[in-house]
């Protein structure tokens, strides 16, 4: 059998990124929905609150950060904060760290916009539960197969990146929350069309 070379090996990790690349563009329908329902709140005055544990919490700050200093001339500064830039946890109760925040911080016309790799993060769960309660838009970036926070169904929202490798579905990740910020800033040029929007 031939050894495999150095471009075999690169041409199989390109390989690897197809398929559920492929199946996340096949969401177009939820992405776009996420992605208007979002600009419905931003133009209402709302906020993006986004959250996540480990590696998906630079995800979370990536996308604040975003939406705060927009990189492309000309687009407007939408409020954001991510509450994985702070020093508030504590050991107390890990799995209320950001419901306790979301509490002081969220109001009915934000959206809360979690990260959670294999769907199954309890803090990231009960964080979409709570925002929930307050009346927040919620979107969830999952990976694997949606986890319980999919199963569940607690979010308005759940955009999945179907793949076991953490590189893709962080890769994925990226992909979809670029594509929500043009989203939003796309339909909130549009604001007319959000106008009449109600219920969301």
């Amino acid at each position: 059998m031939a050894r495999e070379t150095a471009e075999d090996a690169v041409r199989t990790v390109f390989q690897r990124r197809v398929g559920p690349g492929r199946a996340l563009g096949e969401d177009a329908d939820l992405i776009a929905s996420a992605g208007r329902d979002m600009a419905v709140r931003f133009h209402r005055g709302g906020k993006v609150i986004t959250f996540g544990n480990g590696g998906a919490a630079t995800d979370a700050q990536h996308v604040a950060v975003e939406f705060l200093h927009p990189v492309i001339v000309g687009k407007r500064a939408l409020p954001a904060l991510s509450l994985t830039a702070e020093a508030g946890n504590d050991d107390r109760d890990a799995n209320e760290a950001f419901a306790d925040r979301l509490r002081l911080l969220a109001s009915p016309q934000d959206i809360a916009l979690g990260f959670s790799p294999d769907g199954r993060c309890a803090n990231v769960l009960r964080a979409f539960q709570v925002a929930r309660e307050l009346g927040a838009l919620t979107v969830a970036l999952l990976g694997r197969d949606g986890g319980d926070i999919a199963g569940d169904k607690v979010v308005d929202h759940a955009l999945i990146a179907r793949s076991d490798d953490p590189c893709v579905i962080k890769e994925l990740h990226v992909t979809a929350y670029h594509i929500l910020w043009e989203l939003v800033h796309v339909c909130i040029e549009q604001s007319g069309s959000l106008e009449s929007e109600a219920g969301v």
